[in-house]
């Protein structure tokens, strides 16, 4: 049965803002107190993924979050009805207001972790939504993951849902924005490629200075027991030290993969000739290599271009198997970045073609295209399993940016997080989005 594999793309929320959350995140902490344009980031997102299903890759959209979070304030001890929590949160608590706010769900690739059936010992779609628990903001996240993925992919016959993994930061869990999956051809076996930044039982093991690291050894490894992954298929890969605290906070911002491609920094991994090694060895020898050498590009040119983040898409019925790289604008505004990219292109190798896009509301916040999406490979039976109002299609386009233009805000800041109006605002938005991809009540405010 042929597969191919979707992106689906997480929908920007309304209170997008640059509340400058994450420590470790350059572009994030750059940009803090900026104004934010929530309806211009919906609008940018959406026009990725159009312009990416007109030519022919599968996409679906992921709802967002419902921020702010009050069920969160209120267990932190805020009392009252919602306009009196929000003014209580402002004035003894601003950090913690400024995090249940934030809409950084919309960066999909830090949902879950997902594996094909291909790869799994049951023949099963595997999605095991992650913890995130790194960041207090960010921690939140998880239970209405899992129940939206659940409420997107509900059939038990092809899709198998984890909870997101118990515990603190010796278990912190980043999602497939640390995982990548090598095979030769889209639906057959190939090899899952977990890197972590950290062991979380053994400090005495390398690890960043700077900044922290979010994914570990520990939450890696058990996220591929729960899917059933096979150790002679399976590599777990040490993220460089030096270029977290560099400010690489996830593999995706400094490596990038799609089917039997790896595009990297020199500077990557910890141990990167083994780590190469390893990945030929267990693929048959099957895994072309581009590695940036730090003389071409160094690292803080790659983490302000965001290059790494880019996506690789197998063209739709290309008989050479060439690739598409997706980007941001920033990497053609860089004369280094543009300069290296139009030499790989040309060059013969499997990567042939590039497309822009403006994302820079996005990237302002610190993630890019690959941010933006959540890859699941799907077969014929299981694509038709899939809940199909959130597949994108042009009617559902039209809908959802008429929806964005009639309900979101093109200007917010932290001094608009007290307004009670944007609750409802926020609310009244989600319901009619739910009916839209006929979701049901996700939300907790819808229950």
């Amino acid at each position: 049965m042929s597969a191919v594999e979707w992106n689906f793309d997480g929908l920007v929320g309304p209170t997008h803002n640059y509340s400058g959350l994450t420590i470790g995140n350059i572009a994030s902490a750059k940009n803090h107190g900026a104004v934010a344009n929530p309806k211009l980031a919906a609008l940018q997102g959406l026009a990725k993924m159009k312009a990416l299903h007109d030519r022919g890759w599968k996409h679906g959209v992921l709802a967002p979050q419902a921020r702010p979070d009050m069920a969160a304030l209120r267990a932190l001890g805020f009392a009252g009805d919602d306009t009196a929590v929000l003014a209580a949160a402002a004035r003894d608590a601003r950090p913690i207001l400024n995090s249940v706010m934030s809409a950084s769900s919309m960066w999909a690739a830090n949902a879950a972790t997902v594996s094909p059936g291909a790869n799994t010992a049951d023949g099963r779609v595997h999605f095991t939504a992650a913890n995130l628990n790194n960041k207090f903001h960010r921690s939140l996240e998880h239970p209405f993951t899992s129940h939206l993925l659940r409420a997107m992919f509900s059939d038990e016959k092809y899709f198998a849902h984890h909870a997101a993994l118990p515990g603190g930061a010796q278990m912190g869990d980043e999602g497939a924005a640390n995982h990548t999956r090598f095979c030769q051809a889209i639906g057959e076996r190939g090899v899952e490629f977990f890197v972590f930044g950290a062991y979380g039982f053994d400090p005495d093991k390398a690890a960043p200075k700077r900044f922290p690291a979010r994914q570990t050894f520990e939450a890696s490894t058990a996220v591929a027991r729960l899917h059933g992954l096979d150790a002679a298929h399976t590599v777990f890969a040490q993220q460089n030290p030096a270029v977290i605290d560099a400010g690489v906070f996830h593999n995706d911002v400094i490596a990038v993969g799609h089917r039997n491609v790896l595009f990297c920094h020199e500077h990557a991994f910890a141990d990167p000739r083994r780590v190469v090694d390893e990945l030929q060895v267990k693929s048959n020898h099957g895994i072309e290599v581009i590695t940036v050498m730090d003389d071409e590009l160094p690292v803080a040119a790659a983490v302000c271009s965001y290059l790494f983040n880019s996506q690789l898409l197998s063209k739709p019925a290309d008989p050479l198997g060439k690739l598409t790289m997706v980007v941001p604008e920033e990497c053609r505004q860089s004369e280094l970045v543009w300069g290296y990219l139009q030499t790989l292109t040309t060059g013969g190798g499997p990567i042939d073609e590039l497309l822009v896009f403006d994302l820079r509301e996005s990237m302002m916040n610190g993630g890019g295209p690959a941010c933006l999406r959540l890859r699941v490979e799907l077969n014929e039976a299981e694509a038709a399993a899939i809940n199909p109002g959130v597949v994108l299609c042009d009617a559902l386009y039209t809908r959802l940016t008429a929806w964005v233009e009639k309900h979101y805000r093109d200007r917010l800041d932290e001094t608009d997080f007290t307004d009670p109006n944007l609750i409802i605002e926020v609310r009244t938005a989600l319901d009619e989005l739910t009916r839209m991809l006929r979701l049901g009540a996700v939300y907790l405010f819808q229950r």
